[in-house]
């Protein structure tokens, strides 16, 4: 008598990419389940167990705080654009009014401290000296030949095209703020103009982290700008 035996069948169990891959294909499952939604109980970050839907709730909310924070930090960078736009526009009204050297030079100094927080600051403009007197400060206005060998210091920033920040070598800092070079934490450097074929402002902070070099310099750019189209007036 012969016996036949019965093939055993191993039970096959689904692995988690293939959960994972059928429930994102069938996204609607639970809603066809609500039982099974109902029964699945996750671990909790602060102990026990909570159902999948008190899980997902917990994540939205999550969610919703960091979008709340990066809200947040989107308002206070506008505010702080709106702020530099108005201080801008407030330079351009007072450097059209100015009707000499030396009220141009004004203005643009006393902006640059009182609006734009600079503790030191310095136009360097690219000029034979002797065509101008002091201009009413000859700390701030600073008329240079080009192929002054004292210019040799900033060289890569006179073959770029953009301000820069951050902080400068110490020939640098000796050059811009003689006598006072060692209080001058971090500089910004700001084209007259498209390049700086004309010459160049320098503010100065004793702050080694006002101007860095991952500071938006748009705002630099823009006043470099215009002060190089009040200057061509003289």
């Amino acid at each position: 008598m012969s016996t036949q035996t019965k093939p055993d069948y191993a039970a096959s169990i689904p692995s988690e990419q293939a959960v994972h891959d059928f429930l994102a294909a069938n996204p609607d499952f639970f809603e066809r389940h609500n039982s099974l939604l109902g029964s699945l109980r996750l671990p909790h970050v602060t102990g026990g167990t909570v159902s999948l839907v008190e899980r997902q709730v917990s994540v939205l909310r999550q969610k919703d705080l960091k979008l709340e924070r990066r809200l947040k930090e989107l308002v206070e960078v506008a505010r702080a654009n709106d702020a530099l736009a108005a201080k801008i526009h407030e330079l351009s009204l007072r450097l059209l009014a100015a009707d000499s050297l030396e009220r141009t030079l004004g203005v643009v100094e006393e902006s640059l401290r009182a609006s734009f927080g600079a503790d030191q600051a310095v136009l360097v403009l690219f000029a034979d000296p002797e065509r101008f007197d002091a201009g009413g400060n000859s700390r701030f206005f600073r008329p240079v030949a080009r192929d002054d060998e004292a210019l040799r210091a900033f060289s890569t920033f006179l073959e770029g095209e953009t301000p820069r920040c951050g902080q400068v070598r110490d020939a640098q800092r000796d050059f811009l703020f003689p006598g006072s070079s060692e209080e001058i934490g971090s500089v910004a450097l700001a084209p007259l103009g498209p390049s700086p074929t004309a010459g160049f402002l320098a503010v100065g902070s004793v702050d080694a982290e006002r101007f860095h070099p991952g500071m938006s310099i748009d705002f630099l750019a823009r006043i470099g700008e215009l002060v190089a189209a009040a200057l061509r007036r003289y």
